[in-house]
């Protein structure tokens, strides 16, 4: 871009004056046209002012970008206990507390345990405890029917219910009467913020699980049936299991690569 006056500049102007001192006035004046007059002077943008509210703007999107891109970068953090007690994701709703919800979930159990310990249709199955002791203890019994046959707390023999939830020290089960039992920790007895429920302590604590022939469940509609399968039902060839829970203190997905072993148990 070139900015341009007239080809005659005034006397005054002191460029003019200093050149005519050491040119010819002609020389001196086409060299103040060409050289002052007519020399181009080309713009460009500034930079910006690193104080100016641009530039912090800037720098604050950059940062943002930045934080946003290392947060999808790191894994998402667990929960703690203290989270999980406060959320409650773990309690099970007094609506559904219902015994006739979970008979689906303890059919399909059923044919699990078929699954894992062998079991076909229209055969006489039959197991013994070397064979199918490890894959009984490795087992998951999310939705198992469970008995207390013996325990040091006399007055807990014979509560019979469905398993819910198998963690380390917690057998929780639901009973016909619609009602929620825990089974914690060793020797804690004591009762159910949540659901007022009474708490019996699995150590000292034998529970027995009966695995009825698959011949009981004809095809895959029945499987998901809601009817519940009662002890007559399930004839005098079911299998009957029995665990120690003093022995049994691990959590489902520890058991299934645990190794038990025979060993004497003392409070026997």
């Amino acid at each position: 871009m070139a900015f341009g006056t007239p080809k005659t500049a005034g006397p005054s102007h002191i460029a003019l004056d200093l050149l005519k001192e050491v040119h010819s006035p002609e020389t001196a004046l086409s060299i103040f046209t060409e050289k002052v007059l007519h020399k181009p002077l080309h713009l460009r943008p500034t930079s910006p002012d690193p104080n100016s509210q641009d530039a912090r703007a800037r720098r604050r999107l950059q940062r943002v970008r930045k934080q946003e891109k290392s947060r999808r970068r790191q894994r998402p953090k667990p929960l703690s206990a203290k989270e999980k007690r406060i959320t409650g994701i773990y309690e099970i709703p007094k609506e559904s507390q219902k015994y006739h919800i979970y008979v689906p979930l303890y059919r399909m159990w059923l044919g699990y345990m078929w699954e894992i310990l062998g079991m076909v249709k229209g055969k006489q199955n039959w197991v013994t405890a070397q064979g199918a002791g490890g894959k009984f203890a490795s087992a998951d019994f999310h939705g198992s029917k469970l008995i207390v046959v013996r325990s040091k707390c006399v007055s807990l023999v014979g509560l019979k219910g469905i398993v819910v939830r198998d963690t380390r020290f917690t057998f929780q089960i639901i009973t016909e009467k619609n009602e929620l039992k825990s089974i914690p920790k060793p020797f804690a007895f004591a009762k159910s913020r949540a659901h007022n429920d009474l708490a019996i302590p699995k150590n000292h604590t034998i529970f027995e699980f009966h695995v009825p022939q698959p011949d009981l469940i004809a095809d895959s509609s029945d499987a998901m049936s809601d009817k519940d399968i009662s002890d007559e039902d399930m004839g005098a060839n079911a299998l009957v299991f029995q665990i120690h829970g003093s022995s049994f203190k691990h959590r489902a997905v520890e058991r299934a690569t645990k190794k038990f072993k025979q060993r004497p148990l003392p409070e026997l």
